[in-house]
């Protein structure tokens, strides 16, 4: 009895466990084989639902510059949450898309609490080898941030994409610590493995854009971006614009990228990159 017992409990999901969900849709889109290029965008879409779920679905599938994109990075997804309708977006994203698809998010501050907004990662290659990072450091009431890596495979050749959502009220150097949680989760496979970090990295401080770049570009990354806007929002009736959404480059080259300012779904505009297909 003992044995079972002990069974059954190592068994049971983690505390944790729930808040990682893994899935695909019933009707894949079919993928040429070997494209010239990949097409990857990072989003905060900031929870969005109703009606602006169904406009940003409709320009995942068609519009000039983010439609049809081979992997998304996405932000502020939620799941289980009153203010989204309680709906699975990223489960909601995928089955639309035809796609696979991970989420996370980091754990609620209470046990009480709704979820938290999460992350995820969509593709139309399946996902392997998916990590939940909880990011060191909290931010109000003990808000925690959380990112995602997993593992896609391109024409026999493995890459490492990673979506992430830092924290907003904490000091660069915290975030730049959250930064290293996603190059240390990196350090686990080989050095040539292409890469793809993506995400909000909230680096509005007017020291942050310097000390981003330094930090990616130690660690031999790079980024085809500048420093143009990524957010833009009203603040007493004044626009702020800043500089908060990033895509770094491991092993590959961009042939084209942009930022689509024309579409105002969310408070932060895509970026999309199309990626040479390393031959």
């Amino acid at each position: 009895m003992k044995l079972i017992i002990l069974l059954i409990y190592l068994l049971l999901p983690g505390p944790d466990e729930p808040l990682l969900e893994s899935g695909k849709a019933a009707n894949l889109r079919q993928q040429t084989s070997s494209p010239a290029e990949i097409k990857i965008i990072s989003y905060n879409i900031r929870w969005r639902s109703g009606d602006d779920l169904k406009t940003l679905i409709k320009l995942f599938q068609t519009d000039p510059e983010i439609g049809n994109a081979h992997i998304l990075a996405l932000q502020e997804v939620d799941r289980h949450k009153k203010r989204s309708g309680n709906n699975n977006t990223a489960k909601m994203i995928a089955d639309e898309l035809g796609m696979h698809y991970v989420w996370a998010a980091p754990p609620a501050p209470k046990p009480t609490d709704e979820e938290e907004t999460g992350v995820a990662i969509l593709s139309v290659y399946p996902l392997s080898e998916v990590e939940r990072i909880v990011l060191p450091h909290q931010g109000p009431n003990g808000r925690r941030r959380v990112a995602l890596g997993a593992t896609v495979e391109i024409d026999k050749k493995r890459w490492r994409v990673y979506s992430a959502h830092s924290e907003t009220r904490i000091a660069v150097s915290k975030k730049l610590e959250q930064f290293k949680a996603l190059l240390d989760d990196l350090a686990h496979y080989p050095a040539n493995m292409p890469a793809i970090i993506m995400g909000d990295l909230n680096t509005w401080e007017p020291s942050a854009d310097g000390k981003t770049n330094k930090f990616f570009l130690d660690a031999g990354l790079k980024t085809p971006f500048g420093g143009e806007a990524t957010f833009k929002r009203r603040v007493l009736f004044v626009p702020l614009e800043l500089k908060l959404d990033w895509v770094w480059l491991r092993g590959l080259e961009a042939a084209s990228f942009g930022i689509d300012r024309k579409i105002e779904v969310s408070d932060h505009f895509p970026l999309w990159t199309n990626l040479k297909n390393p031959k």
